[in-house]
């Protein structure tokens, strides 16, 4: 008994003795707590909502897809293949629709809102994902010509702000949620090609596009995964395409950088997807999921260990650390 009024004597004269930081420990303590409360309220009649959702075929959209329509939800997904639209429409209910969607085809995609028009009538459309997504080209910026750019950008924000543009009756007819997969690369530029390029571009869109439709009660989310292992992030696909671009290389170019180079930038890419991919692509998932289904969504949902800990973090920093440490990350030229 005495050892403990002894203890609480103790805390007491410190927490006193501190008492700045034992307020703002109390009011931490007291944010994280409402926050949690606050996001844990979802919103019903799943039974009656519909979400579109682009990239289907495989990795976070495929997961989503079947996620959700577990849930109940009506889902309407868009798969770039005929095999990936038939692998998804086996594996769930009769709820899930698919349909066949490319979006870099105005055309395509003008199909797509009247197909989803005709299944949520009068209704409207209370979710789009913008998933769909590429990776490569990606790799020094020398290496690249005009054309490598262009075929990330197209499909990576030219389609994620021609799909929103024409969704957006649909969407503001139900006071809709928008989620759309940006990436840490959309906050820390590590890589040459369009990747970075259009995950910045997707960070802007995004805030433009919430601010515009606060009024309409339309609510934008932006998920920014850390890396995971996906289709279109494995080693071998990489590997692959950072050879064909060293091949078409002029040797003046090549001798700048040393006979070397390739196979030292393919072992730091390897090495770092080792270690930095997570292959539970449901961590991401879980975020669209919160995103569509919550009262209150965040505006960004930063999804792995890496992207909190590490990209995000050091996105803050000043330049000079970011530089210095994406630095040690690649190999030097030997040229």
């Amino acid at each position: 008994m005495v050892l403990t009024d002894n203890l609480m004597t103790y805390l007491v004269e410190v927490m006193l003795s501190h008492l700045a930081l034992t307020c703002a420990l109390l009011l931490a303590s007291v944010a994280a707590i409402r926050r949690f409360i606050r996001e844990s309220y979802r919103v019903g009649g799943f039974g009656q909502k519909h979400v579109f959702i682009t990239g289907c075929d495989s990795g976070f959209g495929n997961l989503l897809a079947r996620q959700l329509d577990g849930k109940g939800l009506h889902v309407l997904a868009a798969c770039l293949s005929e095999e990936g639209a038939a692998d998804l429409a086996a594996a769930t209910s009769s709820r899930l629709k698919t349909l066949l969607l490319d979006v870099t085809d105005s055309e395509s995609i003008r199909r797509g809102v009247q197909f989803v028009s005709r299944e949520v009538g009068e209704r409207g459309l209370w979710g789009l994902v913008n998933n769909a997504g590429r990776s490569i080209p990606i790799g020094p910026t020398e290496w690249m010509k005009l054309e490598d750019f262009t075929k990330v950008l197209d499909v990576n924000l030219i389609g994620v702000i021609d799909v929103t543009l024409q969704f957006l009756p649909l969407l503001k007819k139900a006071q809709g949620r928008v989620v759309n997969v940006a990436s840490v690369l959309g906050r820390l530029s590590l890589i040459g090609g369009g990747y970075c390029l259009s995950k910045w571009g997707v960070e802007a869109f995004s805030d433009s596009l919430r601010r515009g439709m606060q009024q309409f009660g339309i609510k934008v989310s932006i998920i920014e995964p850390g890396f995971f292992k996906t289709a279109v992030t494995s080693v071998e696909l990489i590997d692959t395409d950072l050879r064909r671009l060293w091949t078409r290389l002029p040797q003046e170019i090549k001798d700048s950088y040393g006979e070397t180079y390739l196979e030292d930038y393919v072992k730091v890419q390897e090495f770092s997807m080792g270690i930095l991919c997570s292959p539970d692509i449901s961590k991401v998932t879980r975020c669209m999921e919160h995103a569509l289904t919550a009262q209150f969504p965040r505006t960004r949902y930063s999804a792995g260990w890496d992207a909190k800990l590490f990209w995000i973090p050091l996105s803050y920093l000043p330049s000079f650390v970011s530089d210095f440490v994406v630095n040690m990350l690649l190999p030097s030229p030997k040229g």
